[in-house]
């Protein structure tokens, strides 16, 4: 069920055909996602990175020279809100993962608890997808400073010798996870900044308003 390479490759081919046609986002809205959704596991995984890919260029807009405060304010309640769907989608991943595993069996609650899960090493391999994408842009950049592309093409480098090296990671936890040697859990984020119950600067500001 869990391939690295395969996952690598939708990331490669998801972040080129986004970043050449925006429009062909075809995926599910993510936060449209629940047990009803229908989505096989690729399809899970790129609406994952999808949300990945909202997020840095949501953030690219944060960092715009000259942008307004009012501007800025409403890029950073984008952040918090593409933030979440990110961090939910890495949880829908494992959910997945646990649930087909519980079929046969798995995983082996006397193995040894992994401290990271698939869903979260994912994560990380979508990120470095785009790393990887944006530094290769900047080894081909025709009005770049001298020295430049070779700095990125060093830099490049290294972000792919991380890639391989967590995709041998991912890989090898889930071969162990199939041999009973080795478990994995699902880890809640528990984020609390968007939950009006949770969050101080809301609920403060709620219970001080006229009528509340």
């Amino acid at each position: 069920m869990l391939s690295a390479d395969a996952i690598i490759d939708l990331h490669d081919q998801r972040t080129r055909a986004w970043h050449l046609a925006p429009e062909n986002l075809g995926e599910p809205a993510p936060s449209s996602i629940n047990s009803n959704t229908k989505l096989d596991w690729l399809g899970l995984v790129a609406c994952q990175h999808g949300a990945n890919f909202d997020l840095w260029h949501i953030e690219d807009e944060a960092r715009a020279p000259g942008a307004m405060d009012a501007e800025l304010a409403g890029v950073k309640r984008q952040v918090d809100q593409t933030n979440q769907r990110r961090n939910d989608l890495a949880e829908e991943l494992d959910r997945a993962l646990l649930g087909w595993l519980a079929t046969q069996g798995l995983p082996n609650l006397e193995a040894p608890l992994h401290s990271e899960s698939p869903g979260l090493i994912i994560d990380r391999l979508s990120i470095l997808a785009l790393k990887i994408y944006h530094t290769r842009e900047e080894t081909e950049r025709n009005d770049a400073p001298p020295g430049h592309a070779g700095r990125n093409r060093e830099r490049l480098a290294i972000l792919e010798e991380q890639r391989a090296d967590l995709a041998g990671c991912l890989d090898a936890l889930w071969r162990e996870t199939l041999k009973g040697t080795r478990r994995f859990k699902l880890y809640r984020q528990l984020k609390m900044y968007n939950d009006p119950s949770l969050n101080p600067a809301i609920y403060r500001k709620q219970s001080n308003e006229p009528g509340v």
